[in-house]
């Protein structure tokens, strides 16, 4: 049935569309008014003020990067063009136990959190989430983001020695901080168990604090204890402390780290959908076979190659070889990368039959986990959802464009509970992406990997055109997502 109006801000036309849902596309038209979408399908507009023409172009929903490290960068780089020069219009911030706020503590910010919180500038200190939500205000970026609360953010602030479990009375400081920035609109909460000052924590220790969770339906994530050899024991761990918390849970960058665990992907999904017939579970999967976090001597292994993204140490081993390194100083790896620190690193530690099986799965949504601090970036940081789009769907045809398009919209608005985002329909806020599905792709590559992807056409943020003709218009149209109790 067609539709006509009068008038409307913004006009898509001729293009094919996608609502986000996994359904096929169809041809239609998209007409905005403010931030929100006011007709789809066959619309004829008298008078818009602005038309776009989109034929041959797929009309999609912004897409959502669910695992982001963007705290810092929404601030440095308002424009966030790693990810708006993708069509991801919403981030999910402060990942793996590591946010920018509430950030009280004297000592400089030990590994990860040092990836995101300089030592060396006052100016990124929030001591409580209001006041980075009041930053985000006063100089908001080009797209929407949305905030968990780190657990190692939480113990530096309440313990002097992160070294142990917290006490009771660090726990109950620990609380206080993250229920006040629940009711201050964040979204939820995360660990980042893998790593030291979130290692020594107990599983009581985690759900004490997930248990904040439930009045305000935030969603709880974790990078998990161990995604290698203590998989499936990290997986049950996981399930357990989500389920006495009383909340949803979403396991971060599913993978099967080290040769010695490659192929346990069918277990472990098997493990995860009987554990979501229970309770709320999902996770999320970056489309590469290497991971990048900081250096760490226990990572180190015969059977991959090690990357260096950064060194304070020594800045000009950056985008080099481990190896390579260590061949130069005529020492061992293991001595290279002690001198190296502190630094970061990107370890080819995945097969690609794990990462094809966890892309595939239906519940998988996708998040690109890069960290844009490096100075030598994995290449996920500017490429992510590109590469799903053509590698991964044009080229082997793992699954089709509108499943690919659901794992990228509608599956993370349902899951983190973003109202009226990831599917397009009438009344959504305008949050769009228009692309070429026979020409997307990534550029950024392992060698180069500061390149933005092919084939984005405009990227629209709650009614406004923020991306168009390969750069950002400047527009400042992104908002602070806060919990659904908050909203």
């Amino acid at each position: 049935m067609k539709k006509t109006l009068d008038k409307c801000d913004l006009f898509i036309k001729g293009g094919d569309f996608l609502d986000g849902t996994g359904r096929p596309s169809m041809k239609a038209d998209v007409a905005i008014n403010g931030d929100r979408v006011v007709a789809i399908g066959i619309v004829n507009v008298e008078n818009p003020e602005q038309t776009i023409d989109a034929t041959n172009h797929m009309i999609a929903p912004g897409f959502i990067d669910v695992h982001t490290h963007d705290d810092r960068l929404l601030l440095s780089n308002p424009e966030v063009t790693p990810k708006l020069s993708q069509g991801v219009t919403t981030v999910v911030v402060g990942n793996c136990g590591a946010s920018l706020s509430p950030w009280l503590s004297n000592f400089p910010p030990p590994p990860p959190l040092d990836l995101i919180i300089p030592s060396d500038n006052e100016s990124y200190r929030f001591p409580t989430f209001s006041s980075y939500s009041e930053a985000l205000e006063k100089h908001p970026a080009a797209i929407n983001s949305f905030s968990l609360i780190g657990h190692s953010t939480l113990r530096c602030c309440a313990m002097k020695d992160i070294d142990r479990p917290a006490s009771e009375p660090e726990i109950k400081i620990m609380k206080e901080h993250l229920r006040n920035s629940l009711q201050e609109g964040a979204g939820g909460f995360s660990t980042g168990l893998f790593y030291q000052p979130n290692k020594p924590a107990p599983p009581s220790e985690v759900e004490a604090l997930a248990s904040e969770l439930k009045p305000f339906r935030g969603v709880y994530a974790t990078h998990m204890r161990n995604e290698a050899d203590q998989l499936l024991e990290s997986l049950d761990e996981t399930f357990e402390t989500a389920k006495r918390a009383g909340c949803p849970v979403v396991i971060s960058h599913h993978k099967c780290q080290g040769s010695g665990n490659w192929g346990r992907s069918i277990d472990s999904l098997a493990r995860i959908e009987k554990a979501n017939e229970q309770q709320e579970v999902s996770f999320d999967v970056y489309p590469y076979v290497a991971g990048s976090t900081v250096l760490l001597e226990e990572m180190i292994s015969s059977s991959f190659r090690i990357i260096i993204t950064w060194s304070k140490a020594f800045p000009e081993a950056g985008g080099k070889d481990l190896s390579e390194i260590a061949k130069e100083w005529n020492c061992s790896v293991e001595e290279a990368m002690s001198r190296l620190q502190p630094g970061g690193g990107i370890y080819f530690s995945m097969k690609n039959e794990d990462v094809e099986r966890i892309l595939s799965h239906p519940m998988a949504m996708i998040g690109s986990d890069g960290i844009p601090h490096d100075v030598h970036p994995h290449p996920r940081l500017w490429g992510t959802f590109p590469r799903v789009l053509g590698h991964f769907v044009r080229e082997r045809k793992l699954f089709n464009l509108a499943k690919a398009v659901n794992k990228m919209t509608g599956i993370p608005a349902t899951n983190f509970k973003l109202h009226d985002r990831g599917i397009l329909k009438e009344g959504s806020f305008a949050d769009v992406v228009i692309f070429n599905p026979k020409t997307i792709r990534d550029c950024a590559t392992f060698e180069k990997p500061i390149q933005k992807a092919f084939g984005i056409h405009t990227v629209i943020v709650n009614g406004a055109i923020a991306w168009v003709n390969g750069e950002g218009t400047g527009s400042r149209t992104g908002c602070l997502l806060k919990n659904p109790v908050c909203n």
